[in-house]
This record gives structure tokens, C-alpha cells and sequence, in this order.
């Protein structure tokens, strides 16, 4: 019986995605860094609503105040509580890096996947448009959106997407390429299966290791890049703030005043290491040259 068992665990096997999982549990930093991640989301959400105090709440009667019991971070110039306004800070922070990631991904995946599919002067026009616009500052050009746009929100999410996309197109590419003369490609073909649900069915989820380890290292570059468009005055617009724009504030005061600087910073850089530590590990994970039979 006990023979049994063990062949027959022998001939399932484990998937790419069970294998990942089991390699990603044995890197304590990017369990660690998961963890983190999932405590500051429940922080940034919930913390907001449990406080007394509103992001926006004026009170001039305590500006600039240090820590205490009832301002844990201090208040701003305006009296307003740090704590709340880093929570909050935090929530957009996350909300531009998540929404500007899920735009490149969507452009990116989708534009890849067409030109290694098609190939011939499919392939080679769309990836000369691509290397176009590699050769343009990536910065510049969310700038320009932002100017002759609006320089509200929404479009802060649309304008970092839309520019970031270009490596996430070229990574889908090559393993497009790698894999549209593969034989179930070949069987689809012969079956009558339409173009798109080949793309898209069949081949798109089978690069999704290299895409899904891409994704989670474009979200620190996406709020990064928030964070210095805030100090160009071009990120999120008052009574709003991001760790970029509170960080921002905080730098004229700094040495006054250095926890208006100090707090927003230690959340953002801990929360752009968590992310980091996340997809060096899944990285490892799912990068089958590293794996040790």
C-alpha cells in the first residue's frame, strides 16, 4: 500500500505554480515582504476610518505640533494629523502604483502578445514604434500627458500606465515567439480555434511567470514616479496627499520639523522594499534555471 502511495505521488508530479509556491514559502524576505504588504493595505484602508481625526481637518491652533498621545505622527503646517494623512497617503500610493500596473499590464500583454504572434512586418512595425518611444524620456512623457490633459487623478493613473508598458510589450514578445509553433498551439490551429482565443486562451497564460514577476516590480517604479511628479507639482492635487506629496512637504521643514518628513518616508521606503523583496523572490520562484532537483 505504502508503494502505492509513493508511485503514485511519483507519476501527479507538482505544477510550475505548486513548485513556485513551495520555493517562494522557503524565502524569509519575501515572505516577509508579503506579509508587510498585507499589513499596511489593512492599515491604509481601515486606519483612516477608526481615527477621530480627518485627512483634510484643519486645526491652526496646533500646527507643527511633535508626536504625542493624540497626534502619534505630529501635525503639519496647517494642524493637520500626519498619522491619518500617511494612512491615507498610503492608500493612494498604492492605489497609483496597483491602477498604472494594471494599465501597462493590460497594454503590454495584449500588444506583445499580437506582435510575437503575427511576426513578419507585423512584429518588426509594432516593435519599431516600441523602440520610438524607448528612445523618448519615460518621465517627459507622462509630463506631457499630464499637461495638455487634467492633472487629476485618473489621469495620473492613465498617464504612468501608459507610458510603462513598453518592457512589460517585449517580455511578452519573446515568450510569444518561444512558443507559437509549440505543438498544442499547432493542435489549436487544427481544430479551427480563431486567432484571439489562441493568443489570448492558450498562449498569453503560459507567459504569465516572466509577466506576473515584471507586474510586481512595476508597482514601486509606478509610485516612485509619483512621488517625483509630486515634486514637480504635477502628482496628486490638495486636500489629497501620497507619501510623494507629503514627502514633498516635508522636505522645506526638515530641519525644524523633520518628522512631517520622516514618517510618510519610513512608510514609503518599507512598503517599496516589501515590494522589491516580493518579486526578487517570486523571481527565483519561477525562474525554472534556478530550480534544484
Amino acid at each position: 500500500m505504502n508503494q502505492t502511495t509513493q508511485l503514485v505521488e511519483l507519476v501527479e508530479g507538482t505544477s510550475l505554480w505548486q513548485d513556485a509556491w513551495k520555493r517562494l514559502k522557503k524565502n524569509r524576505l519575501a515572505l516577509f515582504g508579503a506579509v508587510t504588504l498585507i499589513l499596511i493595505s489593512i492599515a491604509v484602508v481601515i486606519g483612516p476610518m477608526l481615527s477621530p481625526y480627518s485627512y483634510d481637518q484643519i486645526d491652526l491652533n496646533i500646527t507643527n505640533q511633535p508626536p504625542t498621545f493624540s497626534h502619534w505622527f505630529g501635525t503639519d503646517t496647517l494642524g493637520r494629523d500626519i498619522f491619518v494623512r500617511s494612512l491615507v497617503g498610503g492608500r493612494i500610493s498604492l492605489m497609483v502604483g496597483l491602477v498604472a500596473t494594471a494599465v501597462s499590464f493590460v497594454i503590454g500583454v495584449t500588444y506583445g502578445a499580437v506582435s510575437g504572434y503575427f511576426g513578419g512586418y507585423v512584429d518588426e512595425l509594432m516593435m519599431r514604434i516600441v523602440d520610438i518611444l524607448y528612445s523618448l524620456p519615460y518621465i517627459f512623457l507622462v509630463i506631457v500627458l499630464l499637461a495638455f490633459f487634467s492633472k487629476d487623478i485618473t489621469m495620473l493613473f492613465i498617464a504612468l500606465g501608459a507610458v510603462s508598458w513598453l518592457t512589460m510589450a517585449r517580455i511578452v514578445r519573446g515568450q510569444v515567439l518561444s512558443l507559437k509553433n509549440q505543438e498544442f498551439v499547432e493542435a489549436a490551429r487544427a481544430v479551427g480555434v480563431s486567432t484571439p482565443k489562441i493568443i489570448f486562451r492558450h498562449i498569453v497564460p503560459n507567459t504569465l511567470g516572466p509577466v506576473v514577476v515584471y507586474t510586481t516590480l512595476t508597482i514601486p517604479s509606478a509610485m516612485l514616479s509619483e512621488a517625483f511628479l509630486s515634486f514637480l507639482g504635477l502628482g496628486v492635487q490638495p486636500p489629497l496627499s501620497s507619501w510623494g506629496t507629503m514627502v514633498n512637504d516635508g522636505i522645506s521643514s526638515i530641519s525644524v520639523f523633520p518628522w512631517q518628513l520622516i514618517f510618510p518616508g519610513v512608510m514609503m521606503a518599507i512598503t517599496l522594499f516589501s515590494l522589491n523583496f516580493l518579486g526578487d523572490g517570486l523571481r527565483d520562484a519561477l525562474d525554472p534555471q534556478s530550480r534544484k532537483e
